[in-house]
């Protein structure tokens, strides 16, 4: 039996990256202080944006597996489900880094002392976490669209043995219930294949269905995480930008301040060679008063 999807992604996500994403992991996980250097930076964003392209290329092998799944039969049904259940798990998992490292990155944007270059780092941490957010929008998309197919491939099977089934009941055979209605067309007639056979898809399908709907919960709590970063990024620019302003405005200031103390040095100046011109004056004046007087004597 394939493993349950999300039980799978889970315990991948406490016991640690698997062997195919064990470098991914090893090579990003040591925190913004890392990230401090402008080349460590714009190195990290660019492996990131790569390990996105894997990220993108598992969810197009997804795709073409989920296809797969909805016409396979017998062994071949369960060699396809395997491999998709490893291929899902392994891109949850990579997902999840994903998520971690475009975090840290976001982190190190403002651990650069000059604007020029936080404006660089905010432009690529943003470029990033857009082209992550694009894929896994691609991702839900495909997820819901197999999902609305396997729906449907349940509601037909049903109704092969009840024609007249309402949606309630389809719904329950969904969720795992059901059996009845197929207990008693193999009780009815036991040599009724149609019944036994969709009796067996629509409970893998089931099984399907609440993978799915797992795997869907997962990818919102991706996206939830993203729209807080994008927060907390818009958090960051205002207070990059009040930071410019204030530095502006304190610089008008100290030029403000700077001039007016030029303007007071200089009128000082000014009165120190007044009080020195009158001080000679009157000295010259004392000399040549006392001149005349030993003159007279």
């Amino acid at each position: 039996m394939p493993t349950d999807r999300a039980a799978a992604y889970r315990n991948q996500r406490q016991a640690g990256p698997t062997n195919g994403t064990h470098e991914l992991a090893t090579l990003n996980t040591n925190g913004s202080s890392s990230l401090d250097s402008m080349p460590a930076f714009l190195a990290e964003a660019t492996s990131i944006q790569d390990a996105v392209a894997n990220f993108n290329s598992n969810v197009t092998r997804i795709s073409a597996l989920n296809t797969r799944a909805l016409s396979a039969l017998g062994d071949d049904a369960s060699a396809v489900k395997e491999q998709l259940d490893r291929l899902v798990e392994e891109t949850m998992a990579l997902s999840t880094q994903l998520k971690n490292r475009i975090t840290q990155l976001q982190g190190a944007v403002g651990t650069a002392a000059r604007p020029q270059e936080r404006e660089i780092r905010q432009n690529r941490a943003s470029h990033v976490r857009t082209k992550f957010t694009e894929a896994l929008q691609t991702y839900r998309q495909i997820e819901q669209e197999y999902q609305a197919k396997a729906r449907q491939r349940v509601e037909r099977q049903y109704r092969i043995v009840k024609p007249d089934a309402t949606q309630d009941e389809i719904s329950e055979a969904i969720s795992g219930g059901g059996d009845q209605v197929f207990m008693q067309a193999l009780t009815a007639n036991p040599q009724y294949a149609q019944a036994r056979s969709a009796l067996s898809e629509v409970q893998s399908r089931a099984q399907d269905l609440h993978k799915m709907e797992q795997t869907l919960g997962e990818l919102a709590e991706l996206f939830s995480d993203m729209a807080i970063l994008v927060q907390q990024q818009d958090e960051t620019v205002e207070a990059i930008e009040n930071t410019a302003i204030d530095v502006e405005a304190n610089a008008a200031e100290g030029l403000k301040e700077t001039t007016i103390a030029v303007g007071i040095a200089r009128r000082l100046r000014q009165k120190r060679w007044i009080c020195f011109i009158i001080t000679l004056v009157v000295v010259i004046i004392l000399a040549a008063v006392l001149a005349v007087e030993l003159t007279k004597k």
